[in-house]
């Protein structure tokens, strides 16, 4: 419990400022959505004639920006940037720090196992994403709901954030799992946040080029598109399978390679 304390205490600044960083986003975009839904028709001809590549680099997709919904679909890819980025930051962090910092006395001194420490961290950091995800919920729901004139709009909002959620534990165990295998725990932020930018950069190309679709299924970002749940076809059964997959194996290389490991004092 010392431990699990601890990281909240630890990394509770951080989560604050991501939070803020999600909710300035949010608000600073309702102009956006403002000007967009005043020009009606005229904006969505207009977006009619940028190419599709541009379209894809930017979020935009075939959403109509005109309508909260759609305008909320573009706006998710860069929510969901900012919430992985988090979650991987997050993860090769609370296993670094000790190292990085020269702390890890303070570990070895604790009368518990290294599995009971690590899972302690990890609780720690499903209350972090947690947190993170409920206030792009709330802020979402209660910013951009207002626009929605009864459509239903929290719902849609909610199967989002369900699919951020599953993604932040994703990239969570990335860092982690980068970190407990990384020799050098300085870099293990570095590889974690690199391994999700190209991931992002794949699902990008793949929305530039249909021919590249087959490579959707090593980009979690292609897991949970907004344009697919916002058409009410809700999650595919693959993706779901290859996410739990993919949680449970960087969960075990996670503790395997933090139980082996020579911890640096």
């Amino acid at each position: 419990m010392t431990v699990f304390l601890r990281e909240l205490k630890v990394h509770r600044k951080s989560m604050i400022i991501w939070s803020i960083a999600i909710f300035l986003m949010i608000i600073s975009s309702i102009g956006k959505f403002n000007a967009y839904a005043q020009t009606g028709q005229s904006m969505n001809e207009l977006l009619a004639q940028i190419p599709s590549s541009i379209k894809a680099v930017l979020g935009m997709g075939n959403f109509d920006l005109t309508k909260v919904s759609g305008f909320y679909g573009m706006l998710y890819w860069y929510l969901l940037l900012l919430a992985t980025i988090h979650a991987a930051l997050l993860g090769a962090n609370i296993i670094s720090k000790e190292e990085r910092d020269k702390t890890t006395e303070f570990l070895l001194v604790k009368p518990i196992s290294r599995s009971k420490l690590i899972s302690a961290k990890l609780l720690a950091c499903l209350i972090n994403i947690v947190v993170v995800n409920l206030v792009t919920l709330f802020f979402s729901v209660f910013l951009m709901g207002k626009y929605a004139n009864g459509t239903g709009f929290t719902s849609e909002i909610c199967i989002l954030m369900v699919g951020m959620f599953i993604l932040q534990l994703m990239f969570l165990l990335i860092g982690t799992a980068t970190a407990a295998a990384s020799k050098k725990p300085r870099s293990a932020p570095s590889v974690a946040t690199a391994i999700l930018l190209i991931t992002f950069l794949i699902s990008s190309v793949i929305n530039m080029n249909s021919n590249l679709e087959y490579l959707k299924y090593i980009t979690p970002f292609e897991y949970f598109k907004a344009e697919r749940l916002l058409n009410g076809e809700g999650f595919e059964t693959v993706f779901l399978i290859l996410s739990l997959i993919i949680i449970v194996g960087l969960g075990f290389v996670t503790y395997v390679s933090y139980k082996s490991r020579d911890l640096n004092v």
